[in-house]
């Protein structure tokens, strides 16, 4: 029998002010702009919730560029979900903070891009830095637990430290350092921010040092880089076990990613109920149970724990979404990874891409011409 949707993550929009190079989201996210409208938002909250989901995630793109994000919230609350708001900043002052909090916001996790004004400006290609230290600011005196959430890669992740004593001076609840996954504009830039394993190293030192200091006084979650493990991660705790994504234009997807492997048709809330989504779509159910599952997986111990690794890399990586995750050293892909850590020793090459619309439509023309052979 399967378990409900527990964890439903609402990406609002894919609309943002920042043009971070390590963007998850779709590289074509310009042609996703027929937005969920806020009566369908609403419907999907309760459809969710009836479903058994009781974790919302609200997020982007930046979800305050909807007008409406109070009305959702607001809806949230009163069908009992425990909501966060997932956020630049930008756009949260104080009387939105208050309006948020009075309709029912439970948590915010706040994005850095750096503990400097500098990389924290370059890698948003936007002036948010000052921004953002007066939206902690702010929303620790509306009294929201803060979660300040960081990626790392080769540029930032040597200044870890700084990056923690930032966090620990705007007395933040939890602080998630989450290594870059190689997905969206970050698999562009790969060749620009896979760290080396020294660096990792020293982070994670330097990390384990700041938690004997201080202990639980704020609590950290290091998010391991994939391609330096040598067993993936659980993908989402499993393909459609307890997680679900809507889009901004209303696709259904069991993980952040799960719209790039194209011979899955994902089905729309707007013509199909979640629970008929969860339970009866061909999508979901494609990667359930183990009828699937190849060598070397299907003979390895670990199997139940780690389900081969994501899917959605799998795919990038190997062009099969049914392939043990390339990041398991025992994968017959796992030679991709192997090569891109050791590319990481040389210069990079090619332009640094920020996400933005002018390379958003470029990406689409290019994707065009591929499939007419033009």
């Amino acid at each position: 029998m399967l378990s409900p949707p527990l964890w439903l993550l609402a990406e609002l929009t894919y609309r943002c002010p920042l043009h971070c190079v390590y963007c998850s989201n779709p590289l074509d996210y310009h042609a996703c702009d027929r937005e969920l409208t806020t009566a369908e938002w609403i419907r999907v909250l309760r459809e969710a919730r009836a479903a058994g989901a009781v974790q919302l995630g609200l997020s982007g793109g930046e979800p305050l560029a909807r007008g409406d994000l109070e009305i959702i919230v607001g809806e949230a609350r009163a069908l009992g979900f425990y909501s966060n708001l997932i956020t630049s900043g930008v756009g949260l002052d104080q009387p939105r903070a208050a309006a948020l909090r009075k309709a029912g916001l439970d948590h915010v996790q706040l994005s850095f891009q750096d503990s400097t004004r500098e990389l924290n400006d370059f890698l948003s290609h936007s002036r948010t830095f000052d921004l953002k230290l007066a939206v902690a600011r702010t929303l620790k005196a509306e009294g929201y637990p803060i979660v300040l959430n960081v990626v790392l890669h080769r540029h930032n992740l040597d200044h870890i430290e700084k990056i923690l004593e930032m966090a620990q001076r705007l007395e933040v609840d939890f602080l998630e350092l989450a290594n870059v996954q190689f997905y969206g504009w970050a698999l562009l830039n790969r060749a620009h921010l896979l760290p080396t394993a020294d660096q990792l190293a020293r982070a994670e030192q330097a990390v384990q040092r700041f938690r004997a200091r201080h202990g639980e006084q704020m609590r950290i979650y290091f998010v391991v880089a994939d391609y330096h493990e040598r067993r993936p991660k659980r993908c989402m705790n499993g393909w459609g076990a307890v997680f679900m994504v809507i889009t901004p234009d209303g696709l259904a997807l069991p993980c952040h990613q799960a719209r790039i492997i194209p011979h899955l048709q994902f089905p729309s809330v707007r013509d199909f109920s979640i629970p008929e989504i969860w339970n009866n779509s061909a999508a979901f159910n494609h990667f359930r149970g183990d009828a699937w599952v190849r060598e070397p997986c299907r003979s390895c111990p670990e199997w139940q724990q780690d389900r081969g690794g994501c899917r959605c890399q799998a795919w990038l990586l190997t062009g099969d979404a049914a392939a043990t995750d390339p990041v398991c050293e025992l994968a017959p892909g796992h030679d991709r990874v192997v090569a891109a850590l050791n590319a990481t020793a040389g210069a990079t090459r090619g332009p640094l891409r920020f996400r933005d619309d002018a390379a958003s439509r470029q990406f689409i023309i290019e994707a065009r011409r591929a499939r007419h052979g033009r």
